[in-house]
């Protein structure tokens, strides 16, 4: 299949100017409640990269996110939300077609879902069908093969999808070292002024979707806008002011730095992206465990919540535009991330685990007059909040301890909307262009922290009612080595299930064909059972002492259905 052409056209924005504009009190706000269309509600649909829930709504009392905290004030915000596969493809191709990876038969970067599994319906595409203008605004689908080198245009987006110039720099020598020169650095704090173009790729995306939005409004179209961040994704690369907010002496290690004992060699990842860059690099660091000199564990964890705040000021400026062309009171606005990041927990830095850090993500929905009152005439929903100065008292509208997946975003968007849910896909489903594997969570909106503070005995049958989410990672090996973190579909050799309910976390490791997809589960590599209610970081791994046969059951019931 011939690629469509990505618009990579540059929309410079000085830096210090997008923060002016957005201050809060730029443009009048809307003259009164705009009541939404007869045919559905826009939506503003957000994703970030590499965002574990590290944000002052989650209860992080580090972490500066006032704009992002405000829409969760505003929002409805699942406490509990999990990625079906913890790397950006594949998580990425399974939250916009709503199916597993299993389903997608991505694990890697190196296929098209469309051509390699099926021709599977896209959440913008459903919208764009449903008679929404879709635009793409950034990393939304991950570039390059996974996404036919075109985001899936024309398919899922009614406009070429929009990256920022600024991009081809991410992994250049950007990054000034104490020694005076340019170096590819993990750790990467700059002089925006001073960087190629004079500015970074989330400033442009926002002013392009800014732009954008301004378009829908004048038009009066009906639109589903889509707004990939890249941070706090790596290289930790942001204005360098940021660090103010995160002097060094404020940041502690992780609670459990070492890598358990009892954790199984095939479940580690030895995160090699990381190693990659010249300041680890320096570090001269033994593989694959490590570890990272504290000083510098440290410093990893310092720039990657400044680049969550600097992240929290383009969400903001962006928010803050749909106050000024007056659609808050029109607008979905849904933000998620596409999986975590680890910070040291377990040893291990990066994502591509089945651990939480790297599995679960924010995820709210702003749904006006449901989720939040619709705006009197003068009122902003969503005023700019300056991290510097903002003290944040912000408190979710309402949270929800349900487990949930983002394989679920498909049909609960639809639903929001308005739209026919599509219906829950047959199996198998390979034939099938429109259906999900997730179903809405929508039901859940009403659902409170007390009403789910239930306890579930991890080894009884009647388990039916039991919200679970599943994960999923491959290996090429049962001890780490150079590519476990990424491996090709063809070096895969086990797959790494993983059940995550209230209560516990237990994850099976078994064998693989990548010939025919298909895992052999009766060949078991390793196992994990983690007790989160009394192991919360997941530390201790009970599976080899504790018996647990009806969890293999509810584990094969799910994988064989």
């Amino acid at each position: 299949m011939r690629a469509a052409p990505s618009c990579r056209c540059p929309a410079p924005w000085p830096w210090l100017l997008g923060i002016l504009l957005a201050s809060g009190t730029a443009g009048a706000g809307p003259k009164g409640p705009l009541p939404p269309p007869r045919d559905g509600m826009n939506v503003l649909f957000i994703v970030a990269d590499d965002l574990r829930p590290a944000l002052g709504c989650y209860g992080d009392s580090l972490v500066k996110s006032p704009n992002i905290d405000q829409l969760a004030s505003r929002s409805v915000v699942f406490q509990n939300a999990y990625a079906q596969q913890a790397v950006c493809a594949p998580s990425r191709v399974s939250f916009l077609t709503g199916r597993r990876p299993d389903t997608t038969r991505l694990y890697d970067f190196h296929s098209y879902w469309r051509v390699h599994a099926g021709n599977y319906s896209t959440i913008p595409q459903y919208f764009k069908e449903n008679g929404y203008t879709t635009m793409s605004v950034g990393k939304v689908f991950h570039p390059g093969i996974s996404s036919n080198h075109s985001d899936d245009y024309p398919y899922s987006w009614s406009l070429p999808p929009f990256h920022p110039s600024a991009e081809k720099y991410e992994n250049s020598k950007t990054c000034k070292g104490k020694d005076g020169e340019l170096h590819a650095n993990l750790v990467c704090p700059v002089d925006v002024a001073e960087v190629p173009l004079g500015t970074l790729p989330d400033i442009q995306s926002t002013e392009e979707a800014r732009r954008l939005l301004n378009i829908m409004k004048i038009k009066k179209r009906k639109f589903f806008l889509a707004v990939g961040y890249h941070k706090p994704h790596i290289p930790l690369r942001y204005p360098q002011e940021f660090l103010k907010l995160y002097p060094l002496e404020n940041i502690t290690l992780a609670p459990d730095p070492r890598v358990p004992e009892e954790l199984p060699a095939v479940a580690y990842n030895p995160w090699m992206d990381i190693r990659q860059r010249e300041d680890v690099q320096a570090l001269n660091v033994s593989f694959p465990y490590g570890p990272i000199p504290e000083d510098f564990q440290r410093q990893i964890r310092q720039s990657y919540f400044a680049a969550v705040s600097y992240l929290d000021t383009q969400v903001g400026l962006l928010l803050n535009a749909l106050d000024d062309v007056g659609l808050s009171n029109n607008t979905i606005v849904m933000f998620t991330a596409d999986h975590g990041w680890s910070l040291g927990e377990h040893g291990e830095w990066a994502k591509y685990s089945n651990f939480d850090v790297a599995t679960r993500v924010p995820l709210m929905f702003y749904v006006p007059g449901k989720t939040s009152s619709f705006a009197r005439p003068g009122e902003r929903i969503f005023p700019y909040l300056d991290p510097f100065t903002h003290i944040s008292d912000s408190v979710a509208a309402g949270k929800t301890k349900k487990m949930v997946e983002l394989v679920s975003l498909f049909s609960t968007l639809a639903e929001l909307a308005g739209l026919w849910v599509p219906p829950v896909c047959p199996e198998p489903s390979f034939h099938v262009a429109l259906c999900t594997q997730g179903p809405s969570i929508v039901q859940y909106f009403n659902s409170t922290e007390e009403e789910d503070d239930y306890d579930n005995d991890y080894d009884t049958e009647d388990d039916h009612e039991e919200p679970i989410a599943f994960s999923q990672y491959p290996r090429p090996a049962d001890i780490p080595e150079w590519d476990s973190d990424k491996p090709e579909l063809k070096d895969i050799k086990i797959m790494g299930y993983s059940m995550r309910t209230v209560d516990y976390r237990y994850t099976l490791w078994v064998g693989f064909n990548p010939s025919n997809f298909s895992a052999n589960l009766q060949d078991v590599h390793a196992g994990e059972l983690y007790m989160v209610g009394s192991d919360p970081s997941e530390d201790h791994n009970i599976y080899n002492s504790t018996l647990h046969g009806n969890l293999v059951k509810k584990f094969l019931r799910f994988l064989r259905c």
